[in-house]
């Protein structure tokens, strides 16, 4: 597998995000259950995609910056075909690996209460549920997470109390 950082409008970025987009719409009845702003090429710090060995595309994930120490992950997708592979966990390491090298002490994230697999494989990877934040903090189907890239660091490790 290769991870590629490319421009948003990347035509194997926008396919990815299209596939993801479709499958978010059918999971939960609508074309747009995102409660916050959509992200876009002037939001973005970074927009990775995953080629398997015949060099197509099979995963993508982003980060948002939210602030001078912290960032929020966006758009991780792996095509159906390529999940339990690897790809997702590359991906994401790719992305802490990134965010760190950006002097971030912590990523962020949103879910829904409708993708179990996404919180099983958040929660494997080490991140853990916080109260919701920023544009999530009033949706009824947003599930929020995060995770310290500073080892022993406790201004990055807000845990959520009375998550469920």
């Amino acid at each position: 597998m290769i991870l590629r950082a490319v421009d948003w409008d990347d035509p194997d970025a926008v396919t990815l995000r299209d596939a993801q987009r479709c499958e978010v719409s059918a999971r939960y009845g609508s074309p747009d259950s995102e409660p916050g702003p959509a992200p876009t090429a002037d939001d973005m710090a970074v927009f990775l995609v995953a080629y398997d060995p015949a060099g197509e595309p099979v995963g993508c994930g982003g980060l948002r910056p939210l602030g001078p120490t912290e960032g929020e992950i966006k758009r991780m997708f792996v095509s159906v075909p390529q999940r339990g592979t690897g790809v997702a966990t590359a991906l994401l390491a790719a992305l802490e690996e990134e965010a760190r090298g950006r002097g971030w002490l912590r990523l962020l994230l949103e879910t829904g209460d409708r993708q179990p697999e996404a919180v099983r494989f958040y929660e494997r990877e080490g991140y853990s549920r916080i109260p919701n934040f920023g544009h999530y903090a009033d949706s009824p189907i947003s599930l929020c997470f995060a995770k310290a890239l500073v080892v022993g660091d406790p201004a990055a490790d807000v845990a959520c109390e009375g998550c469920e």
